[in-house]
């Protein structure tokens, strides 16, 4: 299953993962620096948001664009299921 993102998507994944770049060299300079543990913590969990949301976009394009290959293709039911169960494992390890 290869991922082919448009301008749009494209920027907008990357602006997430570039803000989780940014939180994490954050948390990595407030801990050196001795920061108070809440805000060190809740920066983190900013990123770890930042980081899941780039994840969720990058799975709702794939199966936007995997249901439509396999329409396109006229496939039958067993790409579909197999392409789902890929889908979904996917998904999974991002919960």
């Amino acid at each position: 299953m290869e991922l082919d993102l448009a301008g749009a998507e494209l920027k907008a994944v990357l602006n997430r993962l570039r803000r989780a770049q940014g939180q994490i060299s954050g948390v990595i300079r407030m801990i050196e620096e001795g920061r108070d543990c809440e805000d060190v913590v809740t920066q983190l969990a900013a990123a770890s948001r930042a980081l899941d949301r780039a994840g969720f976009a990058i799975i709702a394009t794939g199966l936007q664009q995997c249901l439509t290959d396999v329409e396109a293709r006229g496939n039958a039911d067993e790409d579909r299921d197999q392409m789902r169960a890929r889908l979904e494992k996917l998904f999974l390890s991002l919960a």
